[in-house]
């Protein structure tokens, strides 16, 4: 993707100023004279940044603002390893509200709606972001934040909500209490904003069918504000970044060169506006690519596809790299298995063992043909053999927040 002149120049001026402002860039940038870099070549030969650079950083060394300034700190949704800290001014938070607005008028969603938030709030971005921008757009904001399925339900037939914000497998759960319920004539929901975690077309369909509702995916990070810097129109044919907050490229994750439009990679984002903690060059680990052309919703915002999987979700088996949606997409093409599955790695026996769990709804008595048919069909697409393994609906685990899939047991 070509960078425009607006970025450019926004980027020029960032570099003038950013080895004075950030002393985390300060010393990134010791050796790199920023006033060579006057275009887009130029500005592709700095280095990137990474997770474990910010996590260096720790508590507020990646600030490029006084002290005084910082009005909110969040971290990264991880668990392990020290907290990736962002720290945000004022104008970055009504700079990202002002994305999220968009993210739901995009949507179709107006003061007049009301919209239902069940994402976490406190340091994760989530829950704070819908609010903010649902907010910014005058709707009537429904902070429930997760968990507590059952008054989830309550306020959304009460209160007549008319979007929900979710994780894709908090709104799986929801979906199937509120069908095993028979209440979606009950509900007035017509909007779907789902984000945080990659899902395949099998569980949005059942989402989509269960709740009445038309989804949306919804992008973004904590390094990059949060959720909000882009989503999907009405046309479900990508995600529309916002190209006057960020500026995206799509590199090669093994060399780090950039690619042509449509060629899959790793996106890098780098930040235009953001005071608290700007980003150059911020590696996302998330695979994608640019869509080239113009989307026929008419948006003159670039495009990402729908994220396919994270360099660092890859596990190893047999000599083979696999990725958590070839799995997904092993499943969708296959007639009988349902959305949600599991993944389990064993070492037995001095062999790798890979089995697949899935769920259906079709008679155990055609399990052993199902799982064949799995079987070969993993092999064909992926070049490794599995165990496939049947299993019936609910059995698998549910998750209020994210769902864990793949389980690597060898180590």
């Amino acid at each position: 993707m070509m960078m425009n002149e607006y970025q450019l120049e926004t980027i020029k001026r960032r570099l003038s100023t950013i080895k004075k402002d950030s002393p985390f860039y300060g010393k990134k940038f010791a050796d790199v004279d920023l006033s060579e870099v006057v275009d887009q070549e130029g500005f592709e030969k700095l280095p990137f940044t990474d997770k474990a650079d910010l996590r260096d950083c720790y508590p507020l060394g990646l600030a490029a603002v006084p002290e005084k300034d910082i009005v909110r700190i969040h971290s990264s949704s991880g668990t392990t390893g020290t907290p990736v800290i962002i720290p945000y001014t004022q104008n970055d938070i009504d700079d990202w509200s002002i994305m999220f607005e968009r993210c739901y008028r995009m949507a179709g969603l107006t003061e007049y709606d009301r919209i239902q938030i069940t994402p976490g709030y406190g340091l994760w971005t989530a829950g704070i972001g819908f609010q903010s921008g649902s907010e910014r757009l005058g709707a009537m904001t429904l902070p429930m934040g997760p968990g507590n399925t059952e008054k989830q339900i309550q306020f959304m037939t009460d209160f007549h909500s008319t979007a929900l914000c979710a994780t894709s497998s908090y709104a799986l759960l929801l979906s199937e209490e509120i069908k095993k319920r028979g209440i979606k004539d009950k509900l007035a929901l017509r909007k779907g904003i789902i984000g945080s975690e990659r899902w395949g077309d099998k569980m949005r369909n059942r989402i989509a069918s269960d709740l009445g509702v038309k989804l949306y995916d919804i992008y973004g990070l904590t390094e990059i504000y949060g959720p909000g810097i882009g989503i999907s129109c009405d046309y479900a044919n990508g995600i529309h970044l916002w190209d006057d907050y960020i500026y995206f490229e799509i590199v090669d994750p093994k060399t780090g060169k950039n690619l042509p439009d449509g060629e899959v990679g790793e996106l890098v984002i780098t930040t235009l506006l953001k005071e608290g903690a700007p980003l150059i060059r911020y590696r996302t680990h998330d695979l994608t690519r640019i869509i080239p052309g113009n989307c026929p919703c008419g948006s003159r915002f670039p495009r990402i596809d729908i994220i396919t999987g994270r360099t660092d979700d890859m596990v190893k088996v047999k000599g083979v790299n696999m990725f958590p949606a070839q799995f997904e997409e092993v499943l969708s093409e296959t007639d009988g298995p349902e959305s949600e599955y599991q993944v389990m790695i064993d070492h037995l026996d001095g062999k790798d063992i890979l089995t697949l769990y899935f769920e259906t709804m079709v008679p155990d008595s055609e399990w052993e043909e199902l799982e064949k048919e799995v079987q070969e069909r993993f092999k064909a697409k992926v070049g490794a053999t599995i165990k496939p393994k049947a299993v019936n609906m609910g059995d698998l685990p549910r998750s209020e927040k994210k769902t864990s899939r793949i389980f690597d047991n060898r180590y």
